[in-house]
Parts: structure tokens; C-alpha cells; sequence
């Protein structure tokens, strides 16, 4: 079964309609380093994780889903 992304404004559509965003984070850091870090040095943590997801196919807005990152399921 392919994977359905619950778009908020145009229902659950399968995923190749949208791109995917990454992980939900802070915009900006305090200091170069940690911005580094921020941009390069990303987690992939077992579990739920807020996602950023663009509609490219639909509505072409981007929202933020919760999709757990051991079984693919995604919430909104």
C-alpha cells in the first residue's frame, strides 16, 4: 500500500503529489556553530516527528503533519 499524506485543505492524497519539507525546527541559532548544527547535523529520532509537507500537486500550501518514523504513519 503507498503511503497517504492527510493534506489539512484537499484530504488524504498519496504522497507523490507532495514534496517533503524535513523535520519541523528552529528557524534560527544563537551562534554560527549551533546554527551549523542546526542545518547539517540533523537527528533522525525513532518515534513521532512534526514534519513540514508542500502540496505541489494540489493546493501548493505547506502544513505541518506528525508522522511517526518507525511505521510511516501519518497524522495530522
Amino acid at each position: 500500500m503507498a503511503l497517504e499524506v492527510p493534506c489539512p485543505h484537499c484530504g488524504s492524497r498519496p504522497f507523490t503529489e507532495f514534496t517533503f519539507g524535513g523535520a519541523e525546527r528552529p528557524v534560527r541559532s544563537d551562534d554560527a556553530e549551533a546554527d551549523f548544527a542546526r542545518v547539517y547535523l540533523l537527528e533522525n529520532p525513532a518515534g513521532p516527528q512534526r514534519e513540514r509537507w508542500y502540496h505541489a500537486l494540489g493546493c501548493r500550501r505547506w502544513f505541518t503533519a506528525t508522522r511517526d518514523t518507525t511505521t510511516n504513519r501519518i497524522e495530522r
